[in-house]
């Protein structure tokens, strides 16, 4: 949450918010906490089924406020916050705004964290009206005015699940990469357990023995990958799906991903000593796998994500799970829990009994962030 940006009133502090969250906001509670006259960032949340007339609610308005409000309590020198509800299902009606028992109870628990609701509003149906003014008349959307302009920034994306559509390299690549892999298994063993191991030939691919003299040195191997992730060769992508199915190997990868390649090298070597009597994981390396720690460097997780998810598009079906989870785990450290859920539905599709997925989606599903969420860059 770096951006900032200023509003005026009500109708600019919408016109700020997909630029806030990069997205346009569909079926969403948002909360822009405040410090002091700015707001830097947002929290979205899932608009709770039931509140707009949908199915039952779950989890209640009460629980859902309480995790909520306790998530922005967590930005650092919040004060104040705004509120704003999207429900694309749903028109704006003077005097009987959809999801305001919701809101009364965010704002009821605001109130009790001591925070100052700066705006409460509603989006739905074109329009958009003021939950502590329900009976004036709602204002067309049309009338917001221009969002705030921010260097760098091209427009927001349609939606929360924009950006988790996975490349599409071509057959050809994908052939090549599935080709790899098997010369690969060959030297290697299968990529996922059960995966039948391809028969040994009498003259293996010398590539194939290249690529595992390369996970000779997997730290290096993993930061090379970083370098250039849109042109790595067929059997390069095949080693890395091949890591992204083994679990201590993974765990690497994604501990080197969000720090750095020394880093890298005391995870693996913690890997290593697994199971013997020197098998000691430094708390600040074990830490950084459930979001603990310094802030990770934005863009470095970007690249390896951009990395691991052309890794999935290349990979043979049964072999994505491993790298759907670890696509999943850099977008829940990016802050994108949204997209982390729409990858883990893919990586249990493939593997239901990947532990690495069940775990993260427990996380996912109780709205956990990682705790450098609310800490400020290095």
């Amino acid at each position: 949450m770096t951006t900032i940006v200023h509003a005026a009133g009500a109708a600019e502090l919408l016109a700020a918010i997909p630029v806030l969250t990069g997205f346009t906001p569909r079926d969403s509670v948002v909360l822009l906490p405040f410090r002091g006259p700015r707001t830097a960032g947002a929290l979205r949340f899932d608009l709770p089924a039931g509140t707009t007339g949908t199915t039952s609610p779950r989890p209640t308005a009460a629980e859902f406020a309480a995790t909520a409000i306790g998530l922005a309590c967590r930005v650092p020198d919040t004060d104040a916050l705004a509120i704003a509800v999207y429900a694309d299902g749903s028109a704006a009606v003077s005097g009987a705004l959809p999801a305001a028992a919701l809101v009364d109870e965010l704002i009821g628990r605001a109130q009790a964290c001591e925070l100052r609701v700066v705006e409460a509003l509603f989006v739905g149906g074109g329009s958009w009206a003021d939950y502590r003014d329900p009976e004036s008349a709602p204002h067309p959307l049309t009338e917001l005015p221009p969002p705030p302009s921010v260097p760098g920034f091209a427009g927001p994306a349609p939606d929360q699940f924009s950006g988790t559509e996975l490349p599409s390299p071509g057959l050809f690549a994908a052939e090549s990469v599935g080709r790899a892999l098997l010369t690969v298994e060959r030297v290697l063993g299968p990529a996922v357990p059960g995966r039948t191991r391809p028969p040994a030939t009498e003259r293996a691919d010398p590539r194939a023995h290249e690529t595992a003299l390369l996970l000779d040195d997997l730290p290096s191997f993993l930061e090379e990958a970083l370098d250039a992730p849109e042109a790595l060769s067929p059997f390069a992508t095949a080693a890395l799906v091949w890591v992204l199915n083994r679990p201590a190997l993974r765990d690497v990868a994604l501990v080197q991903w969000a720090s750095s390649i020394d880093r890298g090298d005391r995870a693996l070597a913690a890997q290593l000593c697994h199971g013997t009597r020197a098998a000691v994981v430094p708390s600040d390396i074990g830490g950084i796998l459930i979001g603990d720690g310094p802030r990770p460097d934005s863009d470095r997780l970007g690249v390896a994500l951009t990395l691991v998810r052309r890794t999935v598009a290349l990979a043979p079906r049964e072999t994505r799970g491993g790298p759907l989870a670890a696509a999943a785990w850099l977008s829940w450290a990016c802050g994108r829990s949204t997209h982390a859920a729409r990858y883990l539905d893919q990586a249990q599709a493939v593997d239901p009994k990947l532990t690495f997925a069940e775990l993260l989606r427990a996380v996912v599903d109780a709205g956990m962030l990682p705790r450098w969420s609310f800490r400020a860059a290095a």
